[in-house]
């Protein structure tokens, strides 16, 4: 076998067992499906092997093709760090970068970072979906996705960038209708508003002072999958909200709305932290990593929207100061920060031959 011949069939072949996919491997490569599919059908004639299991809807690595990725993706590793090791010394960070985020935190502090990013990275050309779904990064071809909650995917590497700190809160005028709760428990004769997908109740959660949990089951006449929905609702008096306070942070500071129970720390209804999500690489891309130290810098264990809540009644609590739980990084795939890790076949699992 001409060994040169085929570096670029082994690349392929690599990114069509990450993605699960052909179609995957194509978007993320930026050439055709027939493409990817010919390189690979010549590795197997060459090799004289059969590497990936085909049916009309499945796509799954023979054990042949679990040892050939092995080899492949250490020979693509090595071409990245090649690429990257030469952009370093001689050019800022560089070309189309594919980001996703949640809709409401994307809009309201992500979205308006971007003037300030693109001015310090002008040779960067971002795209931005903001949606709110899991996304598979190399089926997607996304580079850097914000994750606020689920488990993380597997293949992908997470860097924190702010902790998520949750409030009970609602409008002065709602409570001087209604009247001001006096305990956890009786939350659950008031009109409760929340982030969910499918039931109009909900458990809210939270760590008393003395660090026992306490769960109360509440409802409500409104749900959303949309924070800002929420927000807009309970502005306008019509219940109590679990909310981040990346959403209401600016309204408890200008006093639209008061919070509740601030003695107790407030669990949440989704993830406890954001993360910057991508997949792992010996050496990160210069425009992933711009990107995600950008952030890092930007929000931090003490995010702005924080800031003050004190003055708006919301008592200090030790969840943005405690040491958050180590970084999920499902196997596998590399530590923390894409440090070098033994190039293993992705997971094995049943998926879409696309």
């Amino acid at each position: 076998m001409e060994h040169l011949e085929n570096l670029v069939g082994m690349a392929i072949f690599a990114r069509v067992a990450e993605a699960k996919s052909f179609s995957g491997a194509a978007r993320r490569l930026g050439i055709s499906k027939s493409a990817v599919s010919k390189h690979v059908a010549r590795l197997e004639r060459e090799l004289k092997a059969r590497l990936l299991n085909r049916t009309t809807r499945t796509l799954s690595l023979t054990d042949v093709g679990t040892t050939f990725y092995q080899h492949c993706a250490r020979v693509v590793q090595e071409a990245e760090a090649a690429e990257v090791a030469v952009s370093r010394l001689g050019s800022a960070p560089s070309g189309v970068l594919k980001v996703t985020a949640p809709a409401a935190f994307g809009r309201m502090h992500v979205a308006s970072a971007v003037p300030e990013f693109l001015a310090k990275y002008p040779e960067i050309r971002l795209e931005m979906d903001l949606i709110d779904r899991g996304t598979d990064l190399a089926e997607e071809g996304i580079d850097v996705a914000i994750h606020l909650f689920g488990e993380l995917a597997p293949n992908t590497v997470a860097r924190r960038l702010a902790p998520i700190r949750w409030v009970v809160c609602a409008s002065p005028q709602y409570l001087e209708k209604h009247g001001t709760p006096q305990s956890l428990a009786s939350l659950a004769s008031y009109n409760c508003l929340f982030y969910s997908f499918r039931s109009m109740h909900s458990d809210w959660k939270f760590r008393a002072p003395d660090g026992s949990l306490v769960s109360v089951r509440v409802g409500g006449n409104f749900i959303a999958t949309n924070s800002l929905a929420i927000r807009e609702v309970v502005l306008r008096d019509a219940g109590i909200a679990m909310s981040p306070t990346f959403i209401v942070g600016d309204d408890l500071r200008a006093g639209t709305l008061k919070a509740l129970f601030t003695d107790h720390e407030a669990l949440g209804t989704f993830g406890s932290h954001i993360n910057a999500v991508y997949l792992p690489n010996r050496y990160l891309s210069p425009k992933v990593r711009a990107f995600v130290d950008f952030f890092v810098e930007r929000f931090g264990p003490q995010p702005y929207w924080d800031r003050e809540l004190a003055l708006a009644g919301v008592a200090e609590t030790d969840a943005a100061a405690r040491p958050p739980p180590p970084a999920t990084v499902p196997a596998p795939g590399p530590a923390i920060e894409g440090r070098p890790a033994p190039a293993r076949p992705p997971a094995r699992r049943r998926t879409e031959a696309r």
